[in-house]
């Protein structure tokens, strides 16, 4: 690839193996700019029968070339590359969620410090943390030990303590995973990959605890001190031992690694690349969400303290639409699933169709009460996921002023959150649920609802689930990733102004004036518990001057006039003035 010119990449063929479906696209050069031309999907082939993951891509890839009349797969089943006419592409690039995606254990020494920031590089690489493990998580040494062993995880990182720091508790937590001796997820004749990313100056005993049965390698440290994070070298390892081991052993994805240009990312670490791609490029803060069957994803990119963007991920593992919808139900309660039902429906009717959809997982709505059902569930998986990433996207626990060193263990009400809704400028919405819902409105109405967003917030919604294709292109051609992902991949539905407050129905809110770059000039006055949708087209930019009323914010503080640019959308401007929070009332 190193030889490989940028400037004479002009097709591009991009898949992702997912679960159950291996999803391709392809990407050209058209009149000197890329666009995503034609799509194609197939069963993933990870499984057996087949136990073959390859199988899945050349099919995708094949239903492309039918659809684009060119020849992309040779007679040997081989990508053909460089592209000449109506034949080949000049790069193939893939990611993997396939099997389950990359699940990690992550252990530490305490659980609100090293543990946790150990937690942060696991997620941020995209896998999913199966457990944490951590010397103050008040589990007994033998429970955590039958814990290790009952997992079967692709890799582990441990991380503990500062750098030239003590020694002693880091070593302790080695021989609480040496003897439970992890086992992997795949295959049975290679080493249990562990990365060690704690105090460097514990590396020498933590490397004379373990024997050949584990694959050790040392990472820079993820909390070399109280004040800083380095996750990016432990996050680097993790994607080189996923391909290096995981991959390796996972069924036919030793020949998808040949086929592919450039290493095979998981699914949500690429979809983690994009966001902070376009966060850079904008200027801005921003959050995503990929709402699923089994579980949620929630990434944001945010300011830090130091002013620099801070990426999260987290991934709620019990919280989705089909196969965890009783789990939705059960952690939000029947009574928050029905504040968003607007037919009459009680508890028993709301309990009998989630029973139903437990027995059958991949049914899709097929009447309007239905839909309503499932898009309340959304709501509320939304909502929780939200407010768990929250509470996990936080300042630094552990740094603290005038306070104890004993202090550091009781940390659970400490660091601040850095994801602000006031400062939030772009949500971005993927999932089932979300990207395929009948009306533009409905996911718009969805995200505002969930996640209550403040001030000026532009709404968005991933086309056809394109951004882990574009999250791993970006890392290879930038210019092409962010043409696509602004051209094809969102859906612009609008900008949203809501006020942060409450007060009492019916009395005023904010007054608003709205000038479009072509057209008359609008104003209006909007009263506590409003909702207007304002039409202001995909291309459309409108210059908004806001008064609200004493007591509510929209961006400058209580009462204070905002004036900003806005962008239109395929639902408009949405002004909200149901307040902030929604709930209680």
């Amino acid at each position: 690839m190193s030889k490989l010119n940028p400037d004479e990449i002009n097709v591009i063929l991009a898949t992702d193996c997912g679960s159950t479906t291996t999803k391709a696209i392809l990407i050209e050069k058209v009149n000197g700019h890329y666009r995503q031309t034609y799509r194609g999907e197939a069963p993933t082939t990870v499984e057996e029968p087949v136990a073959d993951v390859t199988v899945g891509v050349i099919n995708a890839a094949n239903e492309i070339a039918e659809l684009a009349g060119r020849r992309l797969v040779d007679d040997n089943g081989n990508i053909i590359r460089p592209a000449r006419g109506n034949e080949g592409c000049d790069l193939y690039i893939s990611t993997s969620s396939a099997g389950g995606g990359l699940q990690i254990l992550v252990t530490g020494v305490v659980k609100e410090m090293s543990a946790a920031s150990a937690e942060r590089a696991a997620l941020s690489a995209g896998a999913i943390v199966l457990d944490l493990i951590a010397s103050n998580d008040r589990r007994k040494p033998h429970e955590q030990i039958q814990r290790i062993r009952e997992l079967r995880p692709d890799m582990v990182v441990m991380a503990g303590g500062t750098d030239g720091g003590t020694i002693k508790h880091v070593v302790q937590m080695a021989e609480l995973i040496a003897p439970a001796k992890p086992k992997p997820r795949f295959g049975v004749n290679y080493q249990m990959p562990l990365i060690y990313a704690g105090n460097r100056e514990a590396v020498d005993d933590v490397s004379r605890v373990f024997d050949d049965s584990v694959a050790l390698a040392i990472a820079e440290n993820v909390r070399p001190t109280l004040e800083r994070e380095n996750l990016a070298p432990a996050r680097d390892m993790i994607h080189d031992l996923f391909l290096e081991h995981v991959m390796a052993h996972a069924p036919g994805y030793d020949k998808l690694m040949a086929l592919a240009d450039v290493p095979i990312m998981p699914t949500p670490g690429a979809v983690g690349d994009i966001l902070q791609a376009i966060a850079r490029a904008r200027g801005i803060n921003c959050v995503g969400v990929d709402i699923g069957g089994a579980t949620t994803d929630v990434f944001s990119v945010f300011s830090g303290e130091d002013g620099k963007p801070v990426f999260n991920r987290t991934v709620s593992a019990n919280l989705g639409m089909s196969y965890s919808i009783s789990n939705v139900c059960a952690e939000a309660g029947m009574h928050n699933i029905l504040r968003w039902v607007h037919r009459t429906m009680d508890e028993r009717t709301l309990r009998n169709r989630v029973k139903n959809k437990m027995i059958r997982p991949t049914t899709i709505p097929q009447t309007r009460e239905s839909l309503e059902f499932e898009q309340a569930v959304a709501r509320e998986a939304l909502r929780l996921a939200y407010q768990q990433h929250r509470e996990f996207a936080t300042t630094l626990k552990g740094v603290q002023q005038e306070r104890t060193v004993g202090d550091i263990f009781a940390q659970s009400g400490s660091g601040q959150s850095i994801v602000d809704n006031m400062k939030l400028n772009l949500l971005v919405a993927s999932g089932g649920v979300l990207s395929h819902a009948p009306k533009m409105e409905q996911t718009a109405m969805m995200l505002l609802d969930a996640f209550e967003p403040e001030g000026i917030t532009e709404l968005a919604k991933d086309s056809i689930f394109m951004m882990p294709h574009l999250g791993v292109l970006a890392s290879v051609h930038p210019q092409a990733a962010m043409e696509v992902f602004e051209k094809d991949c969102l859906i612009a539905l609008g900008t949203a102004i809501a006020a942060k407050g409450t007060g009492r129905s019916g009395k005023p809110c904010f007054r608003y004036v709205i000038q479009r770059e072509a057209g008359p000039q609008e104003q209006g006055e909007m009263f506590f518990g409003d909702l207007l949708i304002v039409p202001l087209g995909v291309d459309e930019r409108a210059h908004v001057e806001l008064f609200p009323a004493r007591g509510f914010d929209l961006g400058n503080g209580p009462g204070k006039k905002v004036v900003s640019e806005v962008h239109g959308g395929t639902v408009g401007l949405i002004l909200d003035a149901r307040g902030r929070p929604l709930w209680p009332r």
